[in-house]
């Protein structure tokens, strides 16, 4: 398994990582999985033995079941792997049990901490941008956790752009721990991070750890044209207001299909493996419920796309430009050679 730096940090991490959303099982999160420390254990196994080295999580998850469910399966070997979770979310009926208040956050990581069974968390990332509390007190809550030794890095997730620019000014400006990642939704279906967070990111030096590459299982190859639609609600219960345009997933699909047809692999890893091949994208994070997905999806790391296949997913997947990336792109694309390569 490739090794990557993530972002500008020297932190060192699996071009693969393994998700944790299918861990435990409770409430909302129940309609992605319900694997128990057993069986998740088995699932962690096998991917420690093909490489991977960073487990991604959230006090969220099965409403903090997938982080105790986590700290099980690494006991005893926690010194070899990365650890990342997130903050935000409510956990407890007070009007102080979410967002990223220095109160929140601080007591927020002690109960990760205890959920996970260990000293230090290696990435702790706020899940969600909270408008409230100025940033100079989230940032400020998170550098006094780093120079505590309960956190070794700290990242963002789900971000706009010009949210996390104004972070890392902050941090620059006021010697404060600096996010060395975002964790943004990125696959064949949603390319939407390709217009400001991507290349904020090649330029700040924030890496970028990709959610939902498969899109919830709808670039997984099993829904094509002769297939039915899903009719299992994970999408719905999980709340993402998100409306497929199902002839351009078809269209997609049959690429794919064609692709892995001519490689001999699954459709699944040829989503898989384009969106680990895209600039700034350090890990991309595997969920899996039983161990052929699991299989399957880490062996998209043994091979790579060449040329002429990402070109074809490029196109079949490229949506409209917004303004003012086409107006960029269109009259002052020699000033600006990063943005074809981008989106080519």
């Amino acid at each position: 398994m490739e090794q990557r730096f993530l972002g500008s940090s020297g932190l060192s991490v699996s071009s693969l990582s393994l998700g944790t959303m299918t861990f435990g099982g409770k409430g909302r999160h129940a309609a992605m999985g319900a694997l128990d420390a057993e069986r998740a254990g088995h699932l962690v196994d096998i991917a420690i033995e093909q490489g991977v080295t960073l487990f991604d999580t959230a006090d969220i998850y099965s409403e903090g079941l997938a982080e105790e469910v986590l700290g099980a399966t690494l006991k005893g070997r926690r010194q070899s792997v990365q650890i990342a979770t997130k903050a935000f979310s409510p956990m407890g009926p007070g009007p102080n049990d979410f967002g990223l208040s220095r109160h929140h956050l601080i007591s927020a990581c002690e109960a990760s901490l205890r959920r996970l069974a260990t000293d230090y968390i290696d990435l702790y990332q706020a899940h969600s941008m909270d408008s409230i509390t100025p940033m100079e007190e989230t940032l400020g809550a998170f550098d006094t956790l780093v120079r505590q030794g309960k956190v070794r890095y700290i990242g963002c997730s789900n971000f706009s752009a010009w949210h996390t620019m104004k972070a890392v000014a902050i941090s620059d400006d006021s010697g404060l721990a600096r996010y060395v990642s975002q964790q943004i939704q990125y696959s064949l279906l949603v390319r939407d991070a390709e217009y400001e967070l991507i290349p904020m990111g090649l330029d700040q030096g924030v890496g970028v750890m990709a959610w939902s590459p498969l899109m919830f299982g709808l670039l997984s190859g099993k829904i094509r044209r002769d297939a039915p639609q899903p009719t299992e609600g994970r999408l719905a219960a999980l709340g993402a207001p998100i409306k497929v345009d199902w002839e351009r997933l078809y269209r997609i699909v049959d690429v794919m299909l064609e692709i892995a047809a001519g490689r001999g692999v699954t459709p699944a890893q040829v989503a898989l493996n384009w969106v680990r091949s895209k600039p700034g994208v350090d890990t991309v994070i595997l969920g899996a419920r039983n161990e052929e997905q699991l299989r399957d999806n880490l062996a998209s790391a043994a091979w790579e796309l060449n040329a002429d296949e990402m070109a074809r997913l490029d196109a079949v997947s490229a949506g409209a430009e917004p303004y003012p990336n086409w107006h960029q792109q269109t009259w002052a694309g020699a000033r600006n050679p990063h943005l074809p390569a981008m989106r080519a």
